[in-house]
């Protein structure tokens, strides 16, 4: 039975994550502003509390709930929640800038710091991210808050993996084309996705269980689409 930490699971292929390793058996702390989807579910071995990825006092409780109930252990965390913004170029402020960046890269570092000491080099951190962050992929008018921080994020991945390569853990992003949930249609309105959130769960809740057995450091493109 594995310990596993997801961020942004109160919808979308965060939410079905949950579900598919509760199915499977494992032990769960499903993160998110709004917990309530999750704790309705009810689901087996899977815990939830409110939680911002932005606020040291969500991390501090976070660890807390590691220490007692977990024995300070983590095999696994996802860092699926991110923050979205479509807004011409011209129109987006400083201020949208570092909020998009605060949850999709300094929140993401700064949580993910505080549970590599519950980590060895069998633990796993897959790092969710945008095929709009990978350089020479397609790029979309305003979106440029957005993509350049998944930018960012595969960077950020690339950096942890070299620097924890010795006693782990493994770092791996995903670069996620379009997926059909509620942040695809707040950025392309009317367009239908190849692919539920469902299935796009199923992929990554298996990527996090065996991926870093031949995988370090590396970034995969998870798109079979434009966008």
């Amino acid at each position: 039975m594995k310990n596993i930490v997801i961020t942004g699971t109160s919808r979308g292929i965060g939410f079905e994550m949950t579900r598919i390793f509760s199915e499977m058996g494992m032990n769960v702390l499903a993160l998110s502003r709004n917990s309530e989807p999750v704790s309705e579910q009810e689901l087996k071995n899977v815990h939830s509390f409110s939680f911002d990825i932005t606020d040291e006092d969500s991390h501090i409780r976070t660890k807390g709930f590691i220490e007692e109930n977990w024995n300070s252990k983590v095999d696994l965390l996802i860092n699926n929640a991110g923050a979205f913004l479509n807004k011409p170029f011209e129109e987006t402020t400083s201020d949208d800038f570092r909020r998009i960046y605060e949850v999709n890269v300094i929140g993401v570092a700064s949580f993910t710091r505080k549970l590599i000491p519950y980590m060895n080099k069998d633990s796993h951190v897959v790092n969710v991210s945008s095929m709009g962050g990978i350089q020479g992929s397609v790029k979309f008018p305003g979106l440029a808050a957005y993509s350049s921080s998944k930018g960012a994020l595969l960077t950020l991945t690339e950096l942890l993996a070299e620097e924890y390569k010795e006693e782990g853990p493994s770092f791996n992003g995903l670069a996620l084309g379009a997926v059909q949930t509620e942040m695809l249609a707040e950025a392309f309105p009317g367009y239908e996705a190849p692919v539920s959130a469902r299935t796009m769960a199923e992929y990554i809740s298996d990527f996090g269980l065996k991926g870093h057995k031949y995988y370090n450091g590396k970034i995969l493109q998870v798109s079979n689409s434009t966008p």
